[in-house]
């Protein structure tokens, strides 16, 4: 036996397992690209969850009471906020009680 029929023979038997590991290597690839996204995905919506949940609040105490809330900290008291604060920073910035306070929830890193 030469060697180019021993070289080709020898690729000729490996080639299924190297065609199997590019094959496996983009499939792994590819789910780990969609687990990435959906991460991002979810961070996204549970920010404008946050978001949503405390301007709601802050707009249920100036229709209960005639002015809004003043800190985050009697929101969190009066109305059962419940924001991971591990994952999120509020500004809650208020100027008067009779106009509607600045929100922003930032993700924390």
């Amino acid at each position: 036996m030469d060697k180019s029929n021993y070289k080709s023979s020898f690729i000729g038997n490996f080639s299924p397992y190297i065609v199997f590991i590019i094959i496996f290597s983009l499939v792994l690839f590819f789910v780990l690209t969609g687990l990435e996204e959906t991460r991002t995905a979810s961070d996204s919506e549970g920010l404008r969850i946050a978001e949503n949940s405390i301007r709601r609040a802050v707009i249920n105490s100036f229709a209960s009471t005639g002015q809004y809330p003043p800190s985050f900290e009697y929101l969190k008291e009066n109305y059962a906020i419940k924001i991971d604060e591990n994952k999120f920073i509020v500004h809650y910035n208020i100027f008067a009680s009779n106009i509607m306070p600045d929100i922003i929830v930032l993700r924390a890193e």
